[in-house]
C-alpha cells in the first residue's frame, strides 16, 4: 500500500500555489553549462547590487565566533536601536526572520476560516498564500494604472474582513500610493480591520515623498508596518525584518512567534547596517541612476514600462516567459511575471552599471 500524504494533509494545502523564487546564479550556470559562474548576472530578486554594508560584514565576522550560542530571543539591542530611529517605544517593534515570517504571523493571529483579507490583484503573492493557508477568504481588488486602488480596496471591505494588505512600494509593479491617498483611505476605516503596510522598499523612496505610516502606529490605530533589511540594506541572505505596530498587537504576534527566530549574526549585521548612512546613500544613488538608464533604454527600444520608485522595474517585452528563458541561456536572470497575470512582462532589478548594460545588450539580441 502506498502512503498518500495528500490524503493525510489538510485538504486546502494541496490547492495552494507555491511561491516561485528568483533562480540562484549557481543553478542557472549548471543548467546552461556556463563555466564562468561569475559572469552570470542576477537581476531577478530585487537584491542590493552593492552587497551588504561594510559595517555589517565586519559585524558578521565578529559574531561568527559566537555561533555556538543561542541568539538574544528578544533582539534587545536591535529592537531598541529601531525604536530610537523610528521614534516609537521598543514594545511596538517585533523583529522577525525576514518580513515574510511576520506576514505569516499576522495570518496565524488574525485570519481564519470565518474571516477575509483584502489585497490588490497584483500585490506580493505571499499575502494570498498566507491567507489561503489560514483558510481566510481572499478579496483581490484590481489595480489602477498598476497601482493600489485604495478607494476600491476600501469599498471591498466586508463585515468579516480582518486584514488589508498594502504593499507600498508594491512588488512587482514598483509603484507607490502617496501620503494623502493613505490618509483618505484610513479616515473612518472600521476599527476591526487591521491594515498591513508592507514597506520593504521604503528606504529607497526619497524621504520627502515617503508616506508617514508610522504616525498611525503612534496614534494606536490598527496598523502594522513591515520593513526589512533584505533590500536596501543588502542582507537578504540573513533574513531579518521587523514589524512596527501598537504594543497590544506586537504582544499577540510575540505569543505566536517561534523562539530565537532572528539569528545572532542577522541581529549583529542589521544593527551595524542601521548605522551606515553612507552605504544607504550609495544605494539610493545607484538605484536612481540605474532606473534612469533602464527607462531611457526601454524608450529607445519602444518597450512600455511602469515608472518605478523601488529598485526594480516592470517592462513589457511581448512574451515574458520566452524572454526570461532566452536571457537565462545568455547568463542573465530576470523574473517572468505570468504568475502575476502579466505574461508579457518581466521584472528587472537595478544592478550595477555594468550589469544594467549587460542586460540591455542581451535583451536587444533576444528581441531581435
Amino acid at each position: 500500500m502506498t502512503l498518500s500524504f495528500e490524503r493525510l494533509a489538510n485538504p486546502w494545502i494541496a490547492r495552494l500555489t507555491p511561491y516561485e523564487p528568483g533562480r540562484p546564479i549557481e543553478e542557472v550556470a549548471r543548467e546552461f553549462g556556463i563555466e564562468d559562474v561569475a559572469s552570470v548576472v542576477k537581476l531577478a530578486s530585487n537584491e542590493n547590487a552593492l552587497g551588504p554594508s561594510p559595517r555589517a560584514v565586519a559585524a558578521m565576522r565578529r559574531s561568527a565566533r559566537e555561533m555556538h550560542r543561542y541568539p538574544d530571543g528578544g533582539a534587545f539591542y536591535l529592537r531598541n536601536a529601531l525604536a530610537e530611529r523610528l521614534n516609537v517605544p521598543p514594545a511596538c517593534i517585533l523583529p522577525g526572520n525576514g518580513s515574510n515570517e511576520l506576514i505569516e504571523l499576522l495570518a496565524h493571529v488574525f485570519l481564519g476560516p470565518e474571516t477575509a483579507a483584502v489585497m490588490a490583484e497584483r500585490a506580493f503573492v505571499v499575502y494570498r498564500l498566507v491567507a489561503e493557508a489560514s483558510r481566510a477568504r481572499v478579496i483581490a481588488v484590481p489595480m489602477k494604472d498598476y497601482t493600489h486602488d485604495l478607494d476600491a480596496m476600501r469599498a471591498a471591505i466586508t463585515p468579516d474582513t480582518r486584514m488589508v494588505f498594502v504593499g507600498n512600494p508594491n512588488n512587482p509593479t514598483g509603484t507607490m500610493v502617496d501620503g494623502p491617498a493613505i490618509d483618505r483611505f484610513m479616515a473612518g476605516l472600521p476599527d476591526n480591520v487591521i491594515v498591513c503596510f508592507d514597506e520593504a522598499y521604503i528606504e529607497l523612496v526619497p524621504p520627502e515623498i515617503a508616506p508617514d505610516t508610522l504616525a498611525f502606529v503612534r496614534k494606536n490605530r490598527p496598523v502594522v508596518v513591515l520593513r526589512t533589511f533584505s533590500k536596501t540594506y543588502g542582507l537578504a541572505g540573513l533574513r531579518v525584518g521587523y514589524a512596527v505596530a501598537p504594543e497590544a498587537c506586537v504582544a499577540l504576534l510575540d505569543r505566536a512567534r517561534q523562539p530565537f527566530n532572528v539569528n545572532a549574526m542577522a541581529q549583529a549585521a542589521a544593527l551595524a547596517a542601521l548605522g551606515d548612512a553612507e552605504h544607504l546613500a550609495r544605494t539610493r544613488r545607484l538605484v536612481r541612476g540605474g532606473l534612469a538608464y533602464l527607462e531611457e533604454e526601454f524608450d529607445r527600444m519602444g518597450l512600455p514600462f511602469v515608472p518605478a520608485v523601488a529598485n526594480f522595474i516592470l517592462v513589457d517585452v511581448g512574451d515574458g516567459r520566452r524572454v526570461f528563458r532566452q536571457l537565462q541561456e545568455r547568463g542573465v536572470i530576470v523574473r517572468p511575471m505570468d504568475g502575476y497575470g502579466l505574461p508579457s512582462h518581466v521584472r528587472v532589478t537595478v544592478g550595477t552599471r555594468a550589469e544594467n548594460q549587460r542586460f540591455i545588450e542581451d535583451l536587444r539580441k533576444v528581441l531581435a
